[in-house]
C-alpha cells in the first residue's frame, strides 16, 4: 500500500487461467512466416501471422424465388387435375341419368304388371262355364 497517496499504484490482474493461443494454420505448402511488430512504447512482438478470416461466400440467388417456382408449379399441377375432374363429373352425371332410366323402366314395368292384375278377370273359377263343343242350341238358348 501507498502511504502517501501521491503517486497511483496500478494493478494489473493476471488470470489463473490463460486462454491457449489459437493454433496457426500451417498451409499445405509449409511454414507460414514469422511476423514481428514493434508496439509504440519500445516492446517487440513476434509470432506467426494470422490469416484475415475470409467470410463465407454467400449462396448464389436464383433469378426466380422459390415461391413464385412452388405457386408455378401448384398452377400446373392444378390445371391437370382439372381435366381428370371434368371427366370424374361428366361420369358421374352419365351414371345418375343412366340409373335414373333403370328406375322409370322398372317402374313402368311394375306398374304394367300392377295394372293388369288390378284390372284384368278377378275370379275366373267363380262364373258359369259353358262349353260350346256340347253346347245344344236351341231358340237361341244354350243348353248345357
Amino acid at each position: 500500500m501507498n502511504p502517501d497517496r501521491t503517486t497511483p499504484e496500478l494493478h494489473h490482474p493476471i488470470p489463473l487461467n490463460p486462454a491457449p493461443a489459437p493454433l496457426p494454420v500451417v498451409p499445405a505448402g509449409g511454414v507460414p512466416e514469422v511476423t514481428t511488430i514493434i508496439l509504440p512504447d519500445g516492446r517487440t512482438v513476434t509470432g506467426y501471422t494470422v490469416p484475415a478470416a475470409q467470410p463465407a461466400p454467400l449462396a448464389a440467388k436464383p433469378p426466380v424465388s422459390r415461391a413464385a417456382v412452388n405457386i408455378a408449379l401448384g398452377g400446373v399441377g392444378f390445371a391437370a387435375v382439372c381435366g381428370g375432374l371434368f371427366l370424374l363429373t361428366a361420369f358421374i352425371a352419365a351414371l345418375t341419368a343412366f340409373i335414373t332410366q333403370l328406375v322409370i323402366l322398372a317402374a313402368v314395368i311394375f306398374g304394367g304388371w300392377i295394372a293388369v292384375q288390378a284390372l284384368g278377370h278377378r275370379d275366373r273359377g267363380a262364373g258359369t262355364r259353358v262349353n260350346i263343343r256340347k253346347a245344344v242350341i236351341k231358340r237361341n238358348h244354350f243348353h248345357s
